[in-house]
């Protein structure tokens, strides 16, 4: 496979619908660096849980913002996959745009299968964590999370394992001109 430009990719998708999994594949498979910069990796860099960052995130944004800026500056500095909840509106100059999406009960029953606990408190743990991404981005930057029409590809990955959606990216990159298989 080659790449026919330092290519710059961004997916997005909620918790649960695959994200980190497909962009680390897909990174992987391109040759380049994965960045997946969230608020798991700076609770992990401070010591905290991510339940206490995402508390401590609502009243104070300098968690988010420095997340979000973060992340681009590790995507921009070389070839990347840019894998985040805002990837694909906070990394405008990406190459390509990929939002997965799940539905509520697929993205709960992945987060059950990784890491266990009790089902209806994921569900309702992912639900509160939903809301309240969406009303910080609404609020930091003016982004709806749930509208991402404007992206290159929407896969559904309820309908894909996921080395099929890596393959369907990579059909989209070739199709656009951005690699060679």
């Amino acid at each position: 496979m080659t790449l026919n430009k330092d290519l710059h990719i961004a997916i997005s998708g909620k918790s649960g619908c695959g994200n980190t999994t497909v962009s680390g594949l897909l990174a992987k498979k391109l040759g380049i660096k994965l960045i997946n910069y969230t608020f798991r990796q700076l609770a992990a860099e401070k010591g905290m849980t991510l339940a206490e960052v995402i508390e401590a995130a609502k009243n104070d944004d300098s968690y988010d913002k420095y997340v979000d800026s973060h992340q681009v500056e590790l995507a921009q500095a070389e070839p990347s996959v840019l894998g985040s909840r805002l990837a694909i509106w906070v990394m405008e100059k990406a190459d390509l745009k990929v939002y997965l999406y799940a539905s509520d009960e697929t993205r709960a029953q992945r987060v059950f299968n990784r890491e266990g606990g009790d089902l209806q408190q994921i569900k309702d743990f992912t639900a509160m964590r939903d809301r309240e991404d969406t009303g910080r981005y609404k609020a930091f930057y003016g982004i709806d999370n749930n509208n991402y029409d404007f992206v290159d590809l929407i896969i559904d990955t309820a309908n894909y394992n996921p080395e099929q959606i890596v393959d369907l990216i990579l059909n989209k990159l070739e199709e656009k001109g951005l690699i060679t298989k």
